[in-house]
């Protein structure tokens, strides 16, 4: 029985409740975007005459590790000082398996519905993993093009036991082998700004590990659609696995886009909106976002490091010592996260509940 796409509850159910997805959509055989996913003008992306962002050569971070470790890390913190994103080579995870991550999301997507609904929020067997749609979808203006899974990291064996079969082993595979390039990286900028961590206190910066599979269907029209809003990563760092489609942005200062390219072998990173306020607004968190195509179906692997939900969260004492003012106040990470959730993507707006008053 064909479903009827034109009545707006009908699809809702059918996509976001049901479970099957912006694929499962596609798959019934769509060829126009159905008018919740139509994006107000402002929010559009134009598909033509996108700038790419000249500052994302990557980064070779075998050389941190030679003659050329300042060079290098002075690299990393003009980046973070700046755009807020970066892309790195040499960083410890090898090319083929970031070949396998891309395959393996392509294989949990291509599963029946009913094999990716059973993790959906309501009804999923563990707490570990969730599936779904959009952001928010029940409190967005358009309903982003973007199915998801993501997996919660406690330890490696719950992670065997919970994360989804196609995923699980090269998921947990991809986060235990860039944790040291993360930690490597944050160290570098928290030296920068006259703070070592100890190993207790980074452990809670980044003690909340998710891996996320993105997939962003093809689209019919990709002018009308966008696949993730505007927004900030709230955590501390975000390692990210493009695959060769590409189309994530990021915002210049100027207030223009700019095509972070994909580039073979490479992750990206982001600054997040924790490591912001922890630098008091030294480091930027990255305003991104992702269009949607009709060349292909595109999949991203992003790792989210983010502190406990029961870290206390504000400007590093040293930082507001040498600032003479913090600009942040102190909050309970846990508040943030429900402030952050509780929204749709709209740019930075998450941190205004962290501004000091």
């Amino acid at each position: 029985m064909a479903i009827n796409f034109e009545d707006q509850t009908t699809l809702f159910n059918f996509v976001v409740k049901e479970g099957n997805g912006v694929k499962g959509m596609i798959d019934s055989g769509l060829s126009s975007v159905p008018q919740p996913f139509v994006q107000p003008l402002s929010e559009r992306i134009p598909t033509q005459k996108a700038l790419t962002c000249e500052a994302t050569q990557p980064i070779d971070l075998s050389k941190l590790d030679g003659p050329q470790h300042k060079e290098v890390a002075k690299q990393i913190v003009e980046a973070a000082e700046t755009l807020g994103f970066f892309q790195v080579v040499n960083h410890g995870v090898s090319v083929e398996l970031l070949e396998l991550l891309k395959s393996s999301a392509h294989e949990f997507f291509a599963q029946a519905p009913e094999e990716k609904a059973m993790y959906l929020k309501e009804v999923s067997p563990t707490k570990l993993v969730k599936y779904g749609t959009s952001f928010v979808p029940d409190k967005e203006k358009a309903i982003e093009w973007k199915d998801y899974v993501s997996m919660l990291y406690t330890n490696d064996s719950e992670a065997l036991q919970h994360w989804p079969q196609p995923c699980r082993e090269v998921a947990l595979e991809f986060l235990k082998s860039s944790m040291e390039m993360v930690k490597n990286v944050v160290n570098i900028l928290m030296k920068n700004v006259g703070v070592t961590l100890e190993e207790e206190k980074m452990n809670g910066l980044m003690g909340t590990k998710m891996v996320n599979m993105n997939y962003y269907p093809t689209c019919p029209s990709p002018e009308l659609t966008i696949g993730v809003g505007r927004h900030s990563d709230m955590g501390m760092l975000t390692v990210l696995l493009q695959d060769g489609i590409g189309g994530l942005y990021v915002k210049l200062d100027n207030g223009e886009w700019a095509e972070i390219p994909p580039v073979h072998g490479a992750l990206v990173i982001n600054i997040g909106d924790t490591l912001q306020i922890l630098s008091n607004g030294k480091y930027k968190s990255a305003e991104h976002r992702v269009r949607t195509t009709n060349i292909g179906s595109r999949v991203s692997v992003p790792i989210f490091t983010a502190p406990y939900p029961s870290e206390k969260i504000g400007p590093l004492p040293e930082v507001v010592k040498r600032d003479g003012v913090a600009r942040y106040k102190e909050f309970l990470f846990q508040d943030y996260m429900n402030n952050f959730f509780g929204q749709p993507h709209d740019g930075k707006k998450s941190l205004d509940f962290a501004r000091a008053e």
